[in-house]
């Protein structure tokens, strides 16, 4: 009788765990897209290499609240073309999770897809993709 609480007790306890790790590493909280001007895009880590950026969005905030866009690319195809843009505005989507992993990046906001580039003269070299 003993052993099967202990083994039940088990039982709940990895499924609670389990529930718990997929929630806060891998479960999309939310998804959208954010616009502004690439300021910042680098591949840094001590271990895992990862691609992480930064977007200025564009607007007058009249609070502290800072305007700056924090997130990480795990495509390598993508993390090449935003490299070649920085100073260039840009359309990006993107993924949001609880937590962050360290092979996914330093952030919770995860960049899955290019929108839109727009160069200075306001066309545009890369659409939806």
């Amino acid at each position: 009788m003993k052993r099967k609480i202990i083994s039940i007790s088990i039982s709940i306890l990895l499924i609670v765990a389990a529930v718990f790790i997929y929630m806060r590493y891998y479960y999309v909280f939310a998804e959208g897209t954010k616009a502004g001007v690439l300021n910042t895009f680098q591949k840094k880590g001590y271990v895992f290499k990862t691609w992480e950026g930064i977007i200025i969005q564009s607007g007058f905030k009249v609070n502290v609240q800072s305007n700056e866009f924090y997130f990480s690319v795990t495509n390598e195809e993508i993390a090449k073309k935003l490299e070649r843009v920085s100073g260039q505005e840009v359309n990006l989507h993107y993924k949001r999770y609880f937590g962050t992993l360290p092979w996914r990046g330093m952030s919770v906001y995860v960049v899955d897809s290019i929108y839109e580039i727009r160069t200075s003269d306001s066309k545009t070299s890369i659409s939806s993709q």
